[in-house]
């Protein structure tokens, strides 16, 4: 275990015992746990205690586990130039509830987090401009949702006759969802799948 980060998890859940529910140690990183109301408190300490002096803030990310009943995870990157250090702290919302704006502990949050809820549908509370950064503001749904279909609710094309971008329902053709897997590089490299094309040119299917 790495000492350092052991007594670095334990001074910050010592001084935040009522809001932070533990700490743990994977692959030398250090992830605090924290809870949801008290991410703001938190990411003040971890950047001006001196013992912490993460000033920087480095992203703001989300995971989905849609089989909970708060299926999110909230992660925050952070890092110690004076310290050479990075920590990671983590707190747990669902769809509904929000999650408190951390942009006025660190301006750099204002843009992750329209990044969290253009992809993901989190709430941030108190957020100075939420709004879609990545997606048309008319997009329905939030894409990196584990339940958002991996062809989307529409597609997009440029009518000539409206002279305007147009959105249409998805329509797939079931020819293009068959895949053969042959390499389009044949001749030059063999990649699983060229057997197939020997076999059909009858070079080794005779045999």
């Amino acid at each position: 275990m790495n000492e350092a980060l052991n007594d670095l998890g334990e001074y910050i859940s010592a001084a935040h015992a009522q809001r932070v529910d533990g700490f743990d140690i994977v692959a030398d990183e250090l992830i605090i746990h924290c809870k949801r109301d008290a991410i703001v408190k938190v990411l003040t300490f971890l950047r001006d205690d001196q013992n912490c002096q993460f000033k920087q803030l480095m992203d703001v990310t989300a995971v989905d586990f849609p089989a909970r009943e708060e299926r999110f995870d909230v992660v925050y990157h952070l890092l110690s130039l004076k310290l050479n250090q990075r920590i990671r702290v983590k707190l747990v919302t669902d769809e509904a509830s929000l999650v408190p704006s951390v942009a006025e502990v660190f301006s750099s949050a204002i843009w992750y987090e329209r990044e969290v809820w253009d992809m993901y549908g989190i709430y941030f509370g108190e957020h100075p401009d939420l709004r879609r950064m990545l997606m048309d503001y008319g997009f329905e749904g939030h894409p990196l949702r584990k339940d958002f279909p991996l062809t989307g609710y529409v597609e997009v094309r440029y009518d000539e006759t409206q002279k305007r971008v147009v959105y249409e329902p998805v329509k797939l053709t079931q020819e293009y969802r068959t895949f053969d897997f042959m390499s389009p590089w044949e001749g030059m490299l063999r990649l699983p799948g060229d057997e197939k094309a020997e076999t059909d040119n009858g070079e080794e299917g005779a045999a």
